[in-house]
């Protein structure tokens, strides 16, 4: 839903996914943010922002996917077939508090940036304030967030959202999912349950 870092933390990563070993080097990193999750006894949780009407807005729905496919042990909100989006985030995030102890979500969204900065993933704790780059006003997600950088910021955001190469968006998407799902399999983490 094209995100804003909200309160951005200092601790944060950021990594091209043409680096020769990306999945590796993100999973690390996801690493130090489960272990946190997992040591402070709560159920870890990702939500994925956006939506699949546009295509550099997709990123979230499509890593959702994605991480179902590959059957991540932890739950997972915001596909493509269900989106969370600006008109159902405030819902899910209720269902979400409702069905899980403590929950400590990890919210994945896309963002816009400088051109220099495209293709780039960013992991760090705090929360993203989703729909900021487009005007849009949702209160901020997360306990520590992932977003990538789709395309470039500054001018007619909604267009530049439509016309964002989905051969980009898919890779990004790709990578997320990858290398949470390796994160996930080498970590110590129980499967969570919901609550309900």
């Amino acid at each position: 839903m094209l995100t804003n870092i909200f309160k951005p933390q200092k601790l944060e990563s950021k990594l091209s996914i043409h680096t020769p070993t990306i999945i590796f080097d993100f999973a690390t990193k996801i690493q130090t943010i489960l272990y946190e999750a997992q040591t402070s006894h709560r159920d870890i949780v990702f939500v994925c922002i956006g939506t699949d009407r546009s295509t550099g807005d997709a990123l979230g729905p499509l890593t959702g996917t994605k991480l179902k496919l590959l059957q991540v042990a932890s739950p997972i909100f915001g596909t493509l077939e269900e989106p969370v989006h600006a008109t159902n985030l405030v819902d899910y995030m209720n269902i979400i508090n409702s069905q899980f102890h403590r929950p400590f979500v990890i919210a994945i969204d896309a963002c816009l940036g400088r051109l220099d900065n495209v293709g780039y993933l960013s992991l760090g704790r705090g929360s993203v304030k989703p729909g900021a780059a487009v005007k849009k006003d949702l209160p901020p997600i997360g306990d520590a967030y992932i977003t990538g950088i789709v395309n470039v910021s500054g001018f007619m955001e909604h267009l530049v959202l439509q016309s964002t190469r989905l051969h980009l968006v898919m890779n990004m998407a790709d990578t997320i999912a990858r290398a949470i799902a390796f994160a996930l399999r080498h970590s110590k983490l129980p499967s969570v349950k919901a609550s309900i």
